[in-house]
């Protein structure tokens, strides 16, 4: 009975994980979400409606997260975002190549994995170059030069890096009020901040903002809540059910499409199985498919020239390495690992955007050098 329920669980919390995979993909397509087309909004338009969207689904996802903890359903300290040992290095390095890699690729993992939903035969290689180039930083060759190099530079916190659990071990009180208090005031800033604007105001912003934030939150009470077992039969430890990283995860796509294609070419391997990432993987084409599928947006598009193909590949490669690296992209670091007020989150995004601003001037002066006039 308890090996039948223990399947069921697990069972439950991956079709849960790949409905709300589905839900974001909807969103996602539909409202125009990509943290790379709000980037790139701002430097080429001075357009600031997409980084409000992506405001406020951090705001909600913020809020929604330090909720829990207050309330003592989840911690930080079971997500890999709160270790005690601060990667810094690694996540400026590899959110900086990974932010130059997405502008490159036409998008990051997640508006990649949308767009493959949608025809777009380009960003099938882009996933597919990202998943091994990923793989290889996990546990291959690039893993080898990434251990031996930049993970050997670390901060040894006290405590873990999410900001809550900082600020409760220096002031002494406790972390779930702490984190309960910290969450709902950066989100009202956040929300503040995109209500300033009248482009904040506007019904895509908030069916973006609100409709990905909040799937943000319910991944995290699938794995964190739902998919916890205090003692897990096989092993009497206790556990989270069917996640990569054996911790608590909400979404995050740079690891989780490396295991994906790990999954597919070794699935005859009894020690092959699906983790709330790989299908999150799925859900995020089926999402985007349903909806372009539903408004006739679907279409095959290919590769323009060999420049072209170049980019993208150099991009995904960049993406693989720098996503892994940074232990997230933008929706694992700059989504999952911002609602959990982590540093190393903060300076993951910080570099991914600025790689990204980077690769957008070197387009601009690459555009500037083609141009004659």
């Amino acid at each position: 009975m308890q090996e039948f329920d223990h399947s069921a669980l697990i069972s439950t919390v991956l079709w849960s994980a790949f409905a709300l995979a589905v839900l974001f993909g909807a969103i996602a397509r539909q409202t125009q979400f990509c943290t790379m087309g709000a980037i790139a909004d701002v430097v080429n338009m001075g357009d600031w409606t997409r980084v409000r969207m992506w405001a406020l689904a951090v705001a909600v996802a913020t809020a929604g997260f330090n909720t829990m903890v207050g309330l003592g359903w989840v911690q930080a300290g079971n997500s890999f975002y709160a270790s005690p040992r601060l990667l810094w290095l690694s996540a400026l390095v590899g959110g900086a190549m990974f932010g130059f890699g997405m502008v490159l690729a036409s998008g990051c993992g997640s508006k990649s994995l949308i767009r493959v939903g949608g025809g777009n035969l380009k960003s099938l290689v882009v996933v597919i170059v990202m998943g091994v180039a990923g793989f290889a930083t996990l546990k291959g060759l690039t893993a080898v030069l990434r251990v031996r190099s930049v993970d050997r530079v670390a901060l040894a916190l006290p405590t873990g890096q999410d900001l809550p659990s900082l600020i409760a071990w220096r002031t002494g009180h406790a972390v779930p009020s702490v984190a309960w208090a910290l969450g709902l005031a950066v989100a009202a800033l956040l929300v503040a901040w995109v209500l300033r604007r009248p482009e904040g105001r506007r019904a895509e912003v908030w069916l973006g903002g609100v409709g990905i934030g909040g799937v943000i939150v319910a991944l995290w009470w699938v794995s964190g809540r739902l998919g916890y077992l205090a003692e897990d039969p096989n092993t009497l430890q206790p556990a989270f059910l069917a996640t990569s990283s054996h911790r608590m995860e909400a979404l995050s796509l740079a690891a989780p499409v490396a295991y994906a294609l790990d999954w597919l070419l070794y699935f005859s391997d009894s020690n092959t199985g699906l983790t709330t990432g790989i299908v999150g993987v799925a859900g995020l084409v089926v999402g985007s498919a349903a909806v372009a599928l539903a408004t006739r947006s679907f279409r095959w598009e290919g590769f323009g020239s060999v420049e072209d193909t170049a980019n993208h590949l150099v991009g995904a490669l960049l993406m693989g390495v720098g996503g892994v690296t940074a232990l997230g992209c933008t929706v694992g670091q700059g989504l999952s690992g911002l609602s959990t007020l982590s540093l190393g989150s903060v300076l993951a995004v910080a570099a991914i955007v600025a790689g990204a601003w980077a690769a957008l001037r070197y387009q601009a002066w690459r555009l500037d050098r083609m141009d004659p006039d």
